[in-house]
This record gives structure tokens, sequence and C-alpha cells, in this order.
């Protein structure tokens, strides 16, 4: 038996409350009316428990997120609409019920709580992508609890088997439910928009959208990882764990606009039947991986090949026999990164050679990388397949001033006494001189205001994928 009662997508705009809007929503009235519309169809389903799917919450690069106390409130006094605002109490039992579930099926979860977040300085609070949805259910029906996620930098099919573990739940404590799934599409349709113009923003919604419609599962998981991540949406994630607890499903769009560079589609969704997609979806993440490795250079592949040997033997590997001579008769400092979904997962480097081959830099490096960044907890063997990495070999610095410097083509390195801040070229959101100083003084504890020494160096950029 089936206890899901409905399902919908929804976006988040804070512009469509009317406190916040204040008349520039009537540029979105059909995706209001949309809103209301699943409102009221909430109302006539009476659901026990509403499982909202948020981007907005704490998100963990190696976790799902579900709020553990036994309330959460929260507003939207960030947006100048402070009396907008929720009490709404969780269904610990289902949330216990899916972490439960979770866990014996090594899907990481974390249960947030007040205690929990303090030693991070965030609250414990109802985020804007839970408030918007809710904000039109509560117009026509409050009589409900909620299991509030998060979702979490994790693989894509991961993400859809813990849609499946929800369904389970569900089911299992005969709980009457419906599910919202929280997302904006793409947020470069326009120049209006929070980034800039980008063609494939509109691809992005118009293929999204058509998928969902027609119930194509596997089309949404096949779509290019490039576009997806040129687009800066917002909801991709939320849909796969939707599309996990559905099943088979026919989509019936009830709005879509996009007047400020935000798309913003209104879904709902009838369940069709079941479906066994897990065994094809890991089939295409390794079909993935190794068109993106054929078309790969030696120099990430040795990285690759390092975290690869590190996770089977716990030790760094010797320099294999087969590389091309530039990896083994050259010096030089060299940086790796590694990227999950078009997040940063792991950067560590050397802008000065310390090892007597080039491949030792680099095997060293991707090791280190992948557990001793401070920002990222250690990398887990099962990331690997949804890794990109990324090898910069650097040239040797020098000294510069400011006009000798181009954030496009000049790494810089700022030194003040013993302190060192190190910024590679050409990185996104770093796009002026001014900014790649302030930025590496940043890093470095330095005022960008004082008196710091200079230099410059090029770099050689290896991308998997890209050979």
């Amino acid at each position: 038996m089936d206890d899901n009662l409905g399902y919908y997508l929804m976006p988040h705009p804070p512009i469509i409350i009317p406190e916040i809007g204040k008349g520039d929503e009537k540029a979105l009235q059909n995706t209001i009316d949309a809103c209301r519309a699943v409102g009221m169809e909430i109302s006539n389903l009476a659901p026990e428990t509403i499982v909202i799917i948020t981007p907005h919450g704490p998100v963990f690069s190696d976790a799902i997120a579900l709020s553990h106390d036994a309330f959460i409130s929260g507003s939207l006094q960030q947006f100048r609409a402070p009396n907008v605002l929720m009490d709404l109490e969780i269904d610990l039992e289902l949330t216990d019920k899916i972490m439960e579930l979770s866990d014996k099926e090594k899907i990481q979860t974390v249960g947030i709580t007040k205690q929990m977040l303090k030693p991070y300085n965030r609250k414990y609070e109802l985020d804007h992508g839970s408030i918007v949805p809710l904000y039109y259910v509560n117009q026509y029906y409050k009589k409900y609890k909620i299991v509030h996620i998060t979702y979490g930098m994790l693989s894509f099919t991961e993400l859809y088997q813990f849609g499946q573990l929800i369904k389970n739940a569900i089911n299992q404590l005969n709980r009457k439910t419906v599910v919202i799934a929280s997302g904006d599409l793409s947020h470069r349709l326009s120049n209006e928009g929070p980034y800039s113009y980008s063609p494939k923003g509109k691809v992005f919604d118009e293929k999204v959208l058509s998928y969902l419609e027609n119930g194509e599962v596997l089309d949404i998981f096949n779509m290019d990882l490039k576009d997806i991540d040129e687009a800066s949406e917002c909801g991709y994630r939320s849909i796969l764990i939707l599309l996990g607890i559905m099943g088979k499903f026919n989509g019936i769009r009830l709005s879509y606009e996009g007047p400020f560079g935000v798309g913003y589609g209104v879904m709902r969704f009838e369940k069709t039947g079941s479906l066994n997609i897990m065994k094809k979806l890991k089939e295409n993440e390794k079909k993935r991986l190794e068109k993106k490795l054929k078309h790969s250079d030696f120099y990430v592949k040795l990285a690759r090949e390092s975290l690869k040997y590190y996770f089977k033997h716990g030790k760094m590997m010797e320099v294999p026999k087969n590389l091309p001579e530039e990896l083994i008769n050259k010096r030089a400092g060299a940086f790796v990164s590694l990227k999950k979904h078009g997040n940063l997962r792991g950067c560590i480097g050397t802008f000065l050679p310390t090892t007597p081959t080039l491949a030792q830099e680099i095997i060293r490096n991707a090791i280190d990388a992948g557990f001793e960044d401070p920002r990222f907890s250690p990398l887990e063997e099962k990331e690997l397949i949804d890794i990109d990495i990324s090898v910069d070999i650097l040239s040797e610095p020098e000294k510069a001033s400011v006009v000798d410097l181009d954030p496009f083509i000049y790494g810089i390195i700022i030194t003040q006494g013993k302190k060192r801040g190190l910024l590679l070229p050409n990185l996104e959101g770093i796009n002026t001189v001014s900014e790649q100083i302030e930025v590496a003084c940043q890093k470095a504890g330095i005022n960008s205001n004082s008196h710091f020494d200079i230099e410059r160096f090029k770099v050689e950029r290896h991308i998997e994928g890209e050979l």
C-alpha cells in the first residue's frame, strides 16, 4: 500500500509573498495561482504529514540534513517581512524511521537540532525554501506535521535511493503524507537574475519540465553535468529525491514563469506504478566515468590513481613506470583540485616543488586534497565516481607589481613576513586585479591596505574529460 497522497514541485521566490512583493508579485501571478491551487488540493487531501525537501537549510557535502527537534520555526525577516512566520511540529517518528532506513543502506544523514548547530553559529530555523511553499498551503490547511529535509551533495544515485527510503518509511508507518520538492530552476535566464545570462538556462528549464511531464526519469539523470552546472539552479537535487519517492509517474505543469531571470515551475504528479532503475543508474554512472577517463591525460589520471591506490592500500603509491618523461624528469609546484557536482570538495597544492619529480608532487597532493583539506571531511571511496579532478602545474613565481597582474592569466602569491596567500588564476567570481589581491590577502590574514610583496605565476591546467 502507498500512503503518499500527493507529490508537488514548488518554487520559493520570496517576492510571491504579498508582504514582500508589495505589488511586484503580480509579475508572477500564474505562479501564485498555481501555488494556491496546490494549497487547496493539499487541503482536500488532508495529510497527516508534509515532507518538504529544500535547498536552503544546512547543506552538507557528505550527508542529508533532517530537522530533529520537536518543533521548528522561522520567518521571512531577512526579506523584510518578519510577520510572515511559522511554528511547525516535526513528525519525529517519521523522521527517525527515514534516518533508520538510511543508516541501514549507508546513506548518511544528520539530525539537526538547536544544540547541534550552536558551535557553527547557525540558527535552527525554517528556511525560506520551506516557508514560501508552505505559505500557500497554510492559507487552506494547517493540520499537519512536517519532515524537514535539506538535501546534501551526495551522488545523484544516492539522492534517488534516499527518496525510495522516504517512501518505504512512510508506508511502514502508514502515514498519510504529501511530498513537496522545493526548488527554483535556472537562475540565468537573463541578466536580471542573480547570475549572468546563459542560453543554457532556458534549455535546462525546458528539458527538466518536459522530462517531468512525461515521466522520463532516466533522461533527467542523463542530463549533461556541465549544462546543469551552468544553469545555476537550486531545484535539481530536490527533484531527484522526489523521483525516488514517486517511482513511475506522469507530471502536470501548473505554471512556469521567469520574469526576473529565474525559472519558477509549479507541477503536480500522479504516481502510475513502481519503478526499479537503481541498477541502470549505477551502470550509467560507470559509463559516464569511463567516457570521462577516456578523454583525460596522464596528469589527472595519475591523481585519480593515487586516490584509488590509497583507498585500497592505505598508503601512498610509488611512481608508475609508464609515465611520460615530463612527469619524471620535471620538478614543479602543483595543485590538485577535487570537485563534486561542480562544488569544491578539496584542494591542496605546492607553489614550489617539494619532491624529486612532478609525478610525486601530484601523487602526494591528490591524497592531501582528498584527506587533509581542513575545510572538508575526508573523502570517502564511494564519492570517487562523482569526483572531477583537475591538476594545475605552476610556473616558477616571479616578482611583480599590480600593473603586471591579470587574474585570468596569472595566479598570485601575496607575502608579508611569514604570512602567505596564494590564489590560482581564472577563478570563478574573480574578475579584477583588486578582487584577486583582496581574496589572496584574506587567505593569508593580511590587511590589503598594508605593504606586502607580490609574485605572479602561470599555470598549465589539466582537467578530466578535456583532453
